[in-house]
């Protein structure tokens, strides 16, 4: 009998080749195609378990003919093979080239090239090309071409930051097909900043800050975790198998406590970095770091002491490269324990006794650098029961040039250098299996009663409960004013006292989407426009905005789905929650910016009987335990 944990492991180096050698045979691989994504085919959870599929998204850079491809590598056969009609269903997520060609291209350019002359700048080997993703079409004339949208950006030097010198107010329309500038946008002549922003030099940070002493980190009989085969991790009572998708970057699946189900699968599903300057030359600026750039392609590969620190495992991961060839990331995972604070403590005047337990965590992290920015996802498993997700931006503010005075859409971070507010908005899938597959959702909130007979002081607060029956029932918008969480409970299975085993989902509540509603990132969005969705199951519903987000004209995923208004009340559901920071640069981030976190946690909520950690040990001091 085939092990789940086989059926879902990452893929391998020789499934990627066996995959590539079925699309070179069956002619949809060739020398001018790219491989832009190859994953595995999530199977049905509810039917028998099939052989390995895996489906590739493929795009010739000659013609721009795209497909969307399965292949068995077990049943050695070409699944199915779908045309993409970019116009209607967008464009397959860019690839290396598109990257690496833009620069000549626009350097050609007579357009570009007069623009450039406005501004004193004639030395094309100090000028750098950064290409973005197109968005949505704005013309008829845009619609269907493979775009990008290209700023300007002056190099010093070779080891100086282009970031601190944006050539702002010209954007070039690359068409990546034809080759070609399509447009050149000259909208404002802004000052190129000058002030460099070289944090990586010795010589613009200066001396080291004195004072510094190690901390050191060890665990002399090492880590209390094991990792088996297919990386199915086990850590005091917690099992759940780690994998990696090159969109997603980090899945985890089959999370369990105590040998009770949890989460069946979790990801970050997709994320999304809309900028809020709306000028000429930067409307179109939003990056969809999972659909358009594949953020799980960019993981770094962690080193010990710099990412991760004390007694450290380290998982490989494989990915395809646009060749469809494998490609390992050393030291893609990080996977550790560390200290969490008091987990528990109470000092009795009764019984004269004092105790104290300190808490302990699994983490499970990675980190992707796309683009300016960098991103950090650490999964934390406490020992009640908790999880949590942290993100931590950090790396580069994407920078503008500033106009001076209070410009509405940018903070002024350096002289004449600006950084555009912005938001990064993560979508995490959440596919809930609290003590069994069939689950609901409930809107829990905070509120007073009203005085009166029931509350005759007038100092009662009781929960006001929402059901969610639908689909339709959600978007669900976070709200601190009431404490607002909602709990996902299991009808069919009840704890020692009579009530539904759950989980609560406590959001931060921070904004979600801040575009109107008429806009076309709203429409290409629509997802990150509530903290909460609930839907029922389904194994190809897997990105909240679609599955090709590049140059999408709205309207897939969350908003497609939800039409079908299904049930999702003590059913098989997906729970999606939206997250994230809205950022108004300061000063204080440039030229690095020091890391800003979000995230949410999953807490028992009468999951278990009582606390599920009073068989912790006490640490090995006697003052712990009197």
């Amino acid at each position: 009998m085939v092990e789940l944990s086989s059926v879902l492991a990452p893929l391998r180096a020789e499934e990627i080749s066996a995959a590539r050698e079925l699309l070179v045979r069956g002619g949809l691989l060739t020398d001018s195609t790219h491989v832009a994504y190859l994953g595995l085919v999530e199977p049905d959870k509810r039917l028998e378990l099939p052989p390995r599929r895996f489906r590739a998204l493929l795009v010739d850079m000659a013609d721009g003919a795209s497909h969307d491809v399965v292949v068995c590598p077990a049943e050695d056969r070409v699944v199915s093979s779908t045309r993409i009609e970019p116009a209607v269903d967008g464009q397959v997520p860019v690839v290396l080239l598109e990257f690496a060609m833009v620069e000549e291209i626009v350097h050609q350019d007579p357009r570009w090239l007069a623009a450039m002359e406005r501004r004193g700048l004639s030395d094309l080997s100090v000028l750098r090309i950064q290409p973005l993703s197109a968005g949505a079409a704005m013309t008829e004339a845009e619609r269907g071409r493979r775009l990008q949208r290209c700023f300007t950006f002056l190099q010093k030097s070779p080891q100086d930051l282009p970031w601190a010198h944006p050539v702002d107010g010209v954007v070039a329309y690359v068409d990546v097909i034809a080759r070609q500038v399509v447009e050149v946008v000259d909208a404002a002549l802004l000052a190129v900043p000058q002030e460099d922003g070289n944090f990586h030099l010795p010589d613009f940070t200066g001396p080291a800050r004195d004072g510094f002493r190690p901390i050191e980190i060890t665990q002399p009989h090492g880590p209390s975790f094991t990792i088996g085969a297919d990386n199915v991790l086990e850590w005091l009572g917690w099992k759940l198998q780690v994998c990696f998708d090159s969109r997603e970057g980090l899945v985890l699946r089959n999370i369990s406590i105590a040998d009770r189900p949890v989460l069946y699968r979790a990801s970050i599903a997709e994320m999304v970095v809309p900028y809020a300057d709306p000028s000429p030359q930067r409307w179109f600026q939003t990056f969809f770091d999972g659909g358009e750039y594949l953020l799980g392609n960019f993981a770094n590969s962690l080193e010990l002491g710099c990412d991760c620190v004390g007694d450290i495992t380290y998982l490989d991961v494989v990915v395809a490269d646009n060749a469809g060839q494998p490609r390992t990331i050393p030291q893609a995972i990080c996977v550790h324990e560390e200290d969490a604070g008091v987990l528990w403590k109470h000092t009795s005047s009764f019984t004269g006794s004092s105790d104290v337990r300190r808490n302990r965590r699994l983490v499970v992290s990675f980190f992707v650098t796309v683009g300016n920015y960098d991103y950090g996802f650490y999964w934390y498993f406490y020992l009640d029961g908790t999880i949590e997700l942290e993100v931590k931006a950090t790396g580069v503010v994407f920078t503008s040039g500033h106009p001076g005075g209070d410009y509405a859409y940018a903070t002024e971070v350096a002289p004449a250098l600006g950084a555009p507010h912005h938001q990064h908005l993560f979508s995490a899938r959440l596919d809930v299996a609290v003590d069994g597959p069939d689950n609901y959702v409930e809107e829990v909130d905070a509120v007073a009663v009203p005085r009166g007979p029931a509350n005759p002081t007038g100092t009662g607060i009781t929960q006001q409960v929402t059901r969610l029956r639908k689909e339709s029932d959600a978007p669900r918008l976070a709200d601190g004013g009431r404490g607002r969480v909602w709990r996902i409970g299991n009808p069919a299975v009840q704890n020692r006292l009579g009530r539904d085993v759950a989980y609560v989902l406590h959001p931060q509540g921070q904004p979600a989407l801040l575009a109107d509603a008429s806009s076309d990132l709203y429409r290409r969005a629509t997802f990150a426009t509530g903290h909460l969705w609930v839907t029922a199951y389904d194994p190809a519903e897997q990105y909240p905005a679609g599955d090709l987000v590049n140059q999408h004209p709205g309207g897939a995923g969350m908003p497609a789905w939800v039409k079908a208004d299904r049930a999702v009340d003590g059913t098989d559901i997906v729970v999606w929650h939206t997250f994230g920071l809205t950022h108004f640069p300061r000063p204080e981030d440039w030229p690095v910016m020091p890391v800003d976190t979000t995230g949410f946690v999953l807490k028992p909520a009468g999951f278990f009987g009582r606390n599920p950690t009073l068989d912790v040990p006490a640490s090995g001091t006697d003052h712990c335990h009197a």
